[in-house]
């Protein structure tokens, strides 16, 4: 049954369409995953809403979180685009690759935040109460930890598509790592 093929516009609904449009309007293409979500009548737009509501994280520690969930979950979809938007937001290559690995030595709080999203990720939420605290201890927030959660799940829904469909990947593949997140 796998690989799925991707929906074309032609094949999804009136309402997907729309998203569609939109997505080409503001990033110059439908990326397959968002394509892939157009299976379902209301997937799409349910996503979108989750993936774009309002958060305390600014889009660096949103990348951050992304890339090592993804990372962790071993999503090869999400590895490939993550590490493009990563770098649209000023992480450079050597940087993304130690985010995966579930660290960040040039940036204290940064790496407090990776290692908590890492641990959540590969622990399923449950967390030593050491990571807490050196989350808390960096000057993240009850607030923060709550968000943090939220883009582990959101982030977590896509990897889980992809791995499940084995979609073609549209964005240039991510580097190799040679080390494991734990």
């Amino acid at each position: 049954m796998r690989p799925f093929n991707v929906p074309t516009r032609d094949e999804v609904t009136e309402q997907n369409q729309q998203l569609f449009d939109d997505l080409k309007t503001k990033v110059g293409f439908v990326p397959n995953i968002y394509a892939t979500y157009a299976y379902s009548k209301h997937a799409p737009a349910r996503y979108l809403a989750f993936a774009n509501g309002k958060t305390s994280l600014n889009n660096k520690e949103k990348e951050a979180i992304n890339l090592v969930t993804s990372q962790v979950n071993g999503c090869t979809y999400c590895l490939a685009a993550h590490t493009q938007i990563g770098k649209m937001n000023g992480f450079t290559d050597e940087q993304i690759l130690e985010l995966r690995q579930g660290e960040a030595t040039f940036d204290d709080k940064l790496d407090a935040l990776v290692k908590l999203a890492g641990a959540i990720t590969a622990n399923r939420g449950n967390i030593s109460d050491d990571v807490l605290s050196g989350f808390f201890d960096a000057g993240y927030t009850r607030e923060n930890l709550i968000d943090v959660i939220v883009n582990v799940g959101e982030k977590t829904v896509t990897n889980f598509l992809h791995n499940v469909t084995e979609i073609p990947v549209d964005f240039p593949a991510a580097p190799e790592l040679t080390e494991k997140v734990n």
